[in-house]
């Protein structure tokens, strides 16, 4: 027998991609909006693009951080 999650899981995926955002958008709204996370979220986003934007830190592009960190996680 299939718990509620399993069940509501099941019958979500056969809804179309347009209709399952709908319903991720819904179920993330109805989390608890947690003021502080936001906040300490927002310092570090401001720090991490100050670092880039003074030359402490380069960002380098998204498939090559990719291959980094695939490289890594094969040597676990």
């Amino acid at each position: 027998m299939q718990t509620p999650v399993e069940l509501i899981t099941t019958e979500a995926m056969k809804l179309t991609s347009d209709e399952r955002e709908v319903i991720v958008q819904v179920l993330i709204a109805s989390l608890v909006y947690d003021a502080e996370a936001d906040e300490a979220l927002a310092v570090e986003v401001e720090r991490r693009i100050a670092e880039i934007e003074n030359g402490t830190v380069k960002a380098i592009p998204m498939d090559e951080a990719l291959a980094q960190v695939r490289a890594e996680l094969s040597k676990i």
